[in-house]
């Protein structure tokens, strides 16, 4: 996930990009770069690291005559976070910028290298400017421009410039954001509004398949029917609204941004027949018989999910461990176990220990982290970046339905490599990946039947989460998700364990949330909480089957697979803390006493 901004115009366009910028940082931090073409002046600077670096380095540049610019502030997917890595990514004697994956990058890499075409850069984007070079050899720039944008598999929103049209912006847009603005002093592009609020006053949406031109003040749309006539919308004034897109709390707008994330997560990786991780450097894996997964919190939670995964699909024996626990047991590491950390920040502390121990210990490791170059991504052998994107709600929501993903992901990686599982069970698996995003996706219908009952939900003296299987975890989790916001006690179980002792807190006021799910020991769960109805608890039951002893019911649609069936209770989870804390009116986005990155002991 990126950050983009552009300007056509004659106002200084530093600025104009750096303030843009500055409000996308958000988005990626691990380098940032502009480039402006004046005639037949080209200018550009790149900085690794945070958006201030680059400020130092463009301090005496200035930009203030007719012309083209673009910015780009980078969460690194491909290559690391170098000043050659970073964009605006240049040709001959053009520059682009892109948010998004090119999957078929490395096949157009090699046919350009074959044509004596020379990278500076191990990033997908680099061949976008190429491509783009190559037809205009035999093109005029927008030509060449939609050759270019047709070769393309996978992702992307794009700007590019070029000194053979230097007033004009080239743009695409399919599967990442952009945005145009129309202010009075010429013409903006953002990945988000609040690039651009103050400055434009007007804005167009981009819709996937879209791309054009501005030219001047003039913008030309089209996509595979021809030219798109297009509404211009009024753009907010307000910079804190806009960040949350209409949405009440940034918790809630990062639940309904799973569905999106999840296929960034996806991109490049979940293939028509086979997962790949380029990451992965091959025999990476061998002499590797057993797995540990170090992690707190809701990665925790994750790791507990993927355990199941690995030992099912994968067939290696996968412990898990809590890192603030692990990290003082004296536990015996042997050589042959790959030790996988989790971290949203890529900063918690414990876990940050726990990876050193391991190290030291001689183990291959490997990462599941969101953040690039931090210190857990540069401590690890292997990371795999989640590509959720900055989630602000310190509640975690999006980021731990991106660690899943990739922790399956994963453990079908692993699979296809010990040839564990058929080739049927893969393609099935894929299939199932494939159809997350729609799964993930929040209706109108399900928000408002949650918010009606959770009304039931504002008092008593507990709540049990039980699942069984991959549900346990999915209940741990949403029980965290109700402690952490709406401050009531809540405790998840695996749902055999009930009547071993926590049975016997069983009343009228006590609520039950049960993950009952069609593919996974349904019988077995629907026995244990019929046992907990008996005695007079109350039951919120989650599944695609109708359960009579439920006292409020919310049927799911999704049970051809157990990871489907996880997905979605997984949100109807999310839902039910983030209306429950509403109702009782906490600040949902910064609970008390809690942080979002975990830095100390």
């Amino acid at each position: 996930m990126c950050g983009i901004v552009g300007y056509v115009g004659s106002s200084e366009k530093k600025e104009i990009l750096l303030d843009g910028l500055k409000e996308l940082e958000y988005r990626g931090y691990d380098s940032a770069g502009i480039a402006v073409i004046e005639g037949s002046n080209l200018n550009s600077f790149k900085a690794v690291g945070k958006l201030e670096n680059l400020v130092e380095k463009a301090k005496s540049f200035k930009a203030d005559s007719f012309g083209v610019a673009i910015g780009h502030t980078r969460w690194a997917t491909h290559g690391k976070p170098t000043e050659l890595n970073a964009h605006p990514h240049l040709g001959k004697k053009s520059y682009v910028v892109h948010n998004g994956i090119i999957e078929n990058y490395q096949e157009l890499k090699k046919e350009l290298i074959a044509e004596g075409v020379t990278f500076l850069s191990q990033t997908d984007t680099e061949v976008i400017v190429h491509l783009f070079e190559k037809y205009s050899e035999s093109s005029e720039p927008f030509e060449a421009f939609q050759k270019a944008i047709e070769r393309l598999d996978g992702a992307y929103a794009t700007l590019l410039i070029t000194q053979d049209a230097p007033d004009t912006i080239f743009f695409a847009k399919h599967g990442s954001p952009m945005l145009i603005g129309f202010g009075e002093d010429g013409i903006y592009f953002a990945s988000s509004d609040t690039a651009i609020i103050g400055k434009a006053s007007e804005v167009y949406y981009l819709e996937d398949g879209e791309y054009g031109y501005a030219k001047g003040s003039d913008v030309a749309i089209f996509n595979k029917e021809g030219k798109v006539e297009f509404t211009k919308k009024p753009l907010s004034s307000d910079k804190v609204s806009a960040q949350k897109d209409g949405y009440r709390f940034f918790m809630e707008k990062e639940i309904y941004e799973q569905s999106t994330v999840i296929v960034d997560t996806m991109m490049g990786r979940v293939l028509d027949s086979e997962v790949v991780l380029d990451e992965i450097e091959s025999g990476f894996f061998d002499g590797i018989n057993a797995i540990k997964i170090c992690a707190c919190g809701t990665s925790y939670h994750s790791a507990l999910a993927a355990s199941y995964l690995f030992e099912r699909m994968a067939k290696i024996r996968c412990d898990v461990e809590i890192a603030s626990e692990f990290r003082y047991k004296e536990p015996l590491l042997s050589s042959d176990t790959l030790f996988i950390t989790i971290s949203q920040s890529g900063e918690t502390a414990d876990t940050l220990e726990a990876l050193k121990m391991a190290k030291r210990a001689g183990l291959k490791s490997l990462t599941i982290c969101n953040v690039d170059n931090s210190s857990i991504v540069r401590e690890s052998d292997v990371a795999l970046l989640t590509r959720a994107g900055i989630e602000k709600g310190v509640a975690s929501t999006k980021a731990f339905a991106t660690q899943t993903m990739l922790l399956w992901i994963l453990a079908i990686y692993i699979a296809q490599l010990r040839e564990s599982v058929s080739k049927e069970q893969i393609a099935s698996e894929i299939e199932a990946m494939r159809h997350s995003p729609t799964v993930l996706k929040v209706t109108d219908a399900l928000h408002s039947k949650i918010h009606r009952l959770s009304k039931r939900y504002l008092h008593g003296h507990g709540f049990f989460f039980i699942g069984r299987d991959l549900f346990y975890p999915l209940a741990l989790e949403g029980a965290l998700k109700l402690k952490e916001i709406s401050y009531l006690h809540a405790e998840g179980y695996p749902a055999g364990e009930m009547k071993h002792g926590p049975i016997a807190l069983a009343d009228s006021n006590l609520f039950t949330v049960a993950l009952m799910p069609k593919t996974l020991l349904y019988d077995k769960i629907k026995s244990n909480v019929e046992e907990l109805s008996a005695r007079d608890a109350t039951i919120l039951a989650i599944s695609p089957e109708s359960f009579e002893l439920a006292d409020d019911f919310i049927q799911t649609k999704y049970a051809s697979h157990p990871m489907l069936e996880f997905f979605e209770m997984m949100v109807v989870t999310q839902l039910l803390a983030l209306e429950i804390s509403i109702r009782l009116g906490n600040d949902v986005d910064m609970p008390r006493n809690l942080a979002k990155s975990v830095t100390v002991e």
